[in-house]
């Protein structure tokens, strides 16, 4: 059996830890820059706020409701994340983190030890919920994507008390005929279209197509495979690192930024800001990279732009997979010298890593490079900077090191994102800890 663990609302419910006010208010969370919703409050949800909505479409329907607005805090969500994670490794044989918010579980063979799995599951999120604040469902199957059923049909209906599991044919019937085919795990909008032209409308019908034609219409061997778990039969299972979480095959880096940037050195400002990012969380997992993509966007609701709105280029790094970050700027200038156009303003940039792998496998030497420049001593000196520099940030704060590029000559560089109602990062910043004053009565 796999077990999937998901927190409910989990940014609103990260604020709702440290904030008891937003308690049975309607609430949301922001996206970078303040413009769309990405999390929403039951009592969100039930005045009709949808995911995605653009904040000022909602803004006056929150204010009426006496309702609550709140810029994304990254480094909180990720902190209790890290928190709920923890204590979810330590119940179960084996986890493989999902999300931010989602976790897969081993279950196999526990109810030898421990009986009902129905009775694992509740205290599992009463331990979740009483050590982190945060609120969750269990869903339980025979496969990961039925385990991703019966835990969106556990959060949807209240009277199964955040737990669903699918351990017979006839528990299997009957959540999939109550699931919509479109939100199937693996069914996007462009798959979502494929199946309603073809009269599919639930899981149990999805689930009921042939290989042939789930080849076909679904992306191949991935389509039939999806098919196969929805009918009981295993596919894939939990892919753990040996921290317990997946190494990621791609890292991406990207904002919106706080204001239109017109001048290339404040696109490039803002790009070898994300970029450092992108290179440090590389390190992070032990990782290096053979190729790098800047791409920079104009905004799509200028008049006065014509599309493409983004323009985006490659490179495979010349002297092979690195994670130095001093290289991946060199490297990222010349790119975005070729995709940036004078005159024009710019809304949004990022950087994507790609083609990952661990350190160490087969240094490539540049034919035309200097003498020694891709040296095992050069390296090695590479290996030494970065680790100094992450060690700094890791005890002084991030940016503690940064590149000089990425330095603004005002108060706030320019390219920030908008977030006028963050809160404190309670768990990660001493200056954001929250401060106890008890009055005694003599």
């Amino acid at each position: 059996m796999f077990g999937l663990v998901d927190g409910n609302n989990f940014y609103v419910s990260c604020e709702r830890v440290f904030q008891p006010r937003l308690n049975g208010r309607p609430v949301v969370v922001l996206s970078n820059n303040d413009g769309n919703v990405v999390s929403r409050s039951p009592e969100a949800k039930q005045i009709g706020i949808a995911m995605g909505a653009p904040y000022f479409e909602i803004r006056g329907l929150l204010q009426q409701q006496r309702g609550y607005a709140l810029s994304s805090n990254y480094p909180l969500y990720g902190d209790i994340s890290r928190r709920v994670m923890a204590r979810l490794a330590d119940q179960v044989p084996a986890i493989e983190v999902y999300s931010i918010d989602e976790a897969f579980l081993d279950l196999h063979g526990l109810t030898k030890w421990l009986g009902s799995l129905d009775a694992h599951a509740r205290r599992m999120r009463r331990d979740v919920l009483a050590c982190t604040g945060i609120p969750t469902c269990v869903g339980m199957a025979t496969t990961k994507t039925l385990a991703k059923v019966a835990n969106r049909l556990a959060k949807k209906y209240p009277e199964l008390e955040g737990i669903l599991r699918l351990d017979t044919e006839s528990r299997r019937e009957r959540a999939l005929r109550a699931l919509p085919a479109a939100d199937v795990w693996g069914i996007g909008r462009q798959y979502a279209q494929v199946l309603t032209a073809h009269g599919i409308r639930t899981a149990w019908d999805l689930a009921g197509v042939g290989e042939t034609w789930a080849r076909k219409n679904l992306g191949g061997v991935v389509g039939w495979r999806l098919i196969q778990e929805l009918r009981g039969q295993p596919c894939q299972g939990l892919q753990p690192s040996e921290d317990g979480t997946l190494s990621r095959q791609s890292l991406r880096c990207s904002r919106s930024f706080g204001q239109p940037l017109t001048t290339f050195d404040d696109v490039w400002g803002a790009l070898s800001t994300y970029m450092a990012k992108a290179a440090e969380k590389l390190r992070t997992q032990g990782g290096q990279a053979h190729l790098l993509t800047v791409f920079i966007c104009k905004s799509q609701y200028d008049s006065r732009v014509r599309p493409p709105y983004t323009r985006s280029t490659t490179l495979t790094l010349p002297g092979g997979a690195t994670s130095d970050t001093l290289l991946l700027l060199a490297y990222g200038r010349r790119l975005l010298e070729r995709i940036y156009e004078s005159g024009h303003s710019y809304v949004k940039a990022g950087v994507v890593l790609d083609g990952l792998e661990p350190p160490g496998r087969g240094l490539q030497l540049d034919l035309f490079a200097a003498a020694g420049s891709a040296s095992p001593a050069n390296d090695a000196k590479s290996k030494v900077l970065m680790q100094t520099i992450d060690a700094v940030n890791k005890q002084f704060g991030r940016n503690s090191v940064r590149p000089a590029s990425s330095v603004a000559s005002g108060n706030a560089p320019p390219w920030q994102s908008k977030a006028l109602w963050r809160t404190p990062a309670y768990t990660t910043r001493l200056e954001d800890l929250l401060v106890v004053r008890v009055l005694l009565n003599k």
